[in-house]
């Protein structure tokens, strides 16, 4: 029963500061006068291409390979919305570079163990040449990737897996 609550208060907890995270205005300044919020903030234009969803190639120029931190790339690059199209990109298999792939977690404690035998395949070693795979993010929900390549060795010690949790488009304009 106590593993159990702790377990969910973890995942709450988890689920909070990725909320947060996606959330936070990088470029927010910390004014102690809030009386001229509206002024500042409220009667901008809407920029009609922020509205729009995006195609996101995963990694930047990096793209998917061995050893980059996407985790930090996901926090750096962050915040993802509803309908955001994912583009992961990498070499098809040869001689001189690993085969990657692509593979969807149901959930955090098999995202964080590399767990890839509960995970789901949703790109093989040649859907990311050329253009690259493209997963759009459909659903309100976290989605936790990593590469699935050598039974999850790629995921524990290449780094190549990220969480991503999906926000609601702003509405109107926002600063």
């Amino acid at each position: 029963m106590a593993t159990k609550f702790v377990q969910g208060l973890t995942l709450c907890v988890i689920a909070t500061s990725m909320f947060s995270v996606c959330m936070a205005n990088k470029d927010w300044s910390m004014p102690s006068n809030y009386s001229d919020w509206w002024s500042r903030f409220g009667n901008r234009h809407q920029n009609k291409t922020q509205q729009q969803p995006r195609n996101i190639i995963v990694g930047g120029s990096e793209h998917w390979h061995f050893g980059y931190n996407y985790t930090s790339w996901a926090f750096k690059n962050g915040p993802f919305y509803l309908n955001d199209t994912l583009v992961f990109k990498y070499d098809a298999p040869n001689a001189t570079s690993f085969p990657h792939s692509v593979y969807l977690f149901p959930n955090f404690w098999s995202f964080l163990n590399c767990d890839v035998k509960s995970a789901k395949m949703v790109a093989n070693s040649t859907q990311g040449v050329g253009e690259g795979f493209h997963f759009v993010l459909k659903k309100w929900q976290p989605y936790f990737f990593a590469c699935g390549e050598r039974n999850g060795f790629h995921c524990n010690n290449g780094l190549m897996k990220f969480a991503v949790m999906p926000m609601l488009r702003p509405f109107g304009p926002w600063p």
